[in-house]
């Protein structure tokens, strides 16, 4: 298969609720690349590298996440993979 990255931003109660570490651990069980990070519109960003059924499943996941959050939104935006990153991590910026 031909890799794809996924711009995927997620709103609703996401911030503050280990919601990028989820991310993080769940993008890396699934061998994904890429990362997350919080922005200052209360959203969560999610960019992340591989094979689409596997990014699907991510996605999934993410309309869950951790117990705490409540996710209200998801927007998934698909182009091709940049191959820019060599594992998945949280941003802090």
């Amino acid at each position: 298969m031909i890799p794809v990255c996924a711009e995927i931003l997620v709103s609703g109660r996401v911030q503050g609720v280990y919601y990028r570490a989820f991310t993080q651990e769940a993008a890396r069980r699934l061998g994904l690349n890429g990362f997350c990070r919080n922005l200052p519109d209360g959203r969560v960003e999610v960019i992340a590298e591989g094979d689409r059924e596997v990014i699907e499943t991510l996605v999934e996941q993410l309309r869950v996440g951790p117990p705490r959050a409540k996710v209200g939104d998801l927007h998934v935006h698909w182009k091709p993979a940049e191959h820019r990153f060599k594992d998945f991590s949280i941003r802090y910026e």
